[in-house]
């Protein structure tokens, strides 16, 4: 195999047509990856969109149709569809430098025990950084020896690449959480069986917001429902106390905190039945990062 050709691409996409041919169009061109398309019960002509664009992709995309909206699980669906060892998530407003697979590559086949990539995310149009490279790049976890950038646990999906043994071994993403913020919970799962998770500024991964999503507030409300249910699931009881707490105070605010709060609570149960506290070592790291 050419460099490039390990990494396979997994987008889950909903109702954005327009804006997902563009990203796979673009990553088609410029790298020599395959694409799989998980698209979460579309309800505009994303599918047939994406035909089109793979008719003339000799081969290389995969369309999966789901007739429900599993929200970020779907990119489990892709994971295993792909074949390839490892895996660049991209959303339907993000893609990857075009050197980036070949890159991550390299990194994991000089070391065995990352499990996951995280890459320096720039917005556009500005143009920046978005602000989890700052914390992510100065992680108090530090390098550690024999790693190639610093230890994380946390990550933005749309910018990580992965190790596609590490990721299916956690589990991949909760269908608990559904979508916003779930992250974090796939990071500790990975990180409690023994894969290193690394920031490494070398892999750059470019996200146009899209202009089809939700209000910031109703963003907001999902990232700190899934906060609570990760925490009810890993986390010791006092942490979990305080983070509904901060989920009920911030109901009394406005609707869509209110909805959240009530969300919470219909899949609380669910969490609790999966509640594995971390052990002693990985709960000190994640307390040094809260308090670094």
């Amino acid at each position: 195999m050419t460099p490039g050709q390990q990494t396979s691409f997994v987008i889950a996409s909903r109702n954005r047509a327009a804006e997902l041919t563009l990203t796979m169009a673009r990553l088609l061109d410029t790298t020599p990856c395959r694409i799989v398309l998980v698209d979460n019960a579309s309800e505009d002509d994303s599918v047939h969109a994406a035909r089109r664009v793979a008719a003339g992709s000799g081969g290389r995309v995969q369309i999966i149709e789901l007739d429900r909206n599993l929200g970020a699980p779907a990119r489990n669906i892709g994971v295993a569809a792909c074949g390839t060892p490892y895996v660049a998530f991209c959303d339907d407003d993000s893609w990857w430098a075009p050197d980036a697979p070949a890159t991550a590559e390299a990194i994991f086949a000089g070391h065995p025990p990352v499990g996951l990539l995280a890459a320096k995310t720039v917005v556009l149009p500005q143009r920046t950084e978005d602000p989890l490279v700052h914390l992510l790049a100065s992680s108090p976890l530090g390098t550690r020896p024999g790693l190639p950038g610093p230890s994380i646990l946390g990550f933005l999906a749309c910018s990580s690449i992965v190790r596609a043994e590490a990721f299916c071994a956690a589990g991949g993403f909760s269908p608990v959480l559904h979508f916003r913020g779930e992250e974090q919970l796939l990071a500790l799962d990975m990180a409690r069986l023994g894969w290193e998770l690394c920031y490494c500024s070398e892999l750059v991964a470019v996200h146009q917001p899209s202009q089809t999503r939700p209000t910031s507030a109703a963003q907001d409300a999902r990232s700190l429902r899934n906060d609570v249910l990760t925490t009810w699931m890993r986390r010791p009881l006092p942490h979990c106390l305080r983070a509904g707490g901060r989920l009920l105070q911030a109901a009394l605010r406005d609707v869509e905190h209110t909805r959240a709060a009530a969300e919470a609570l219909v899949r609380l149960p669910a969490a609790i039945a999966q509640r594995r506290p971390l052990p002693a070592t990985l709960e000190r790291d994640l307390r040094i990062l809260e308090t670094g």
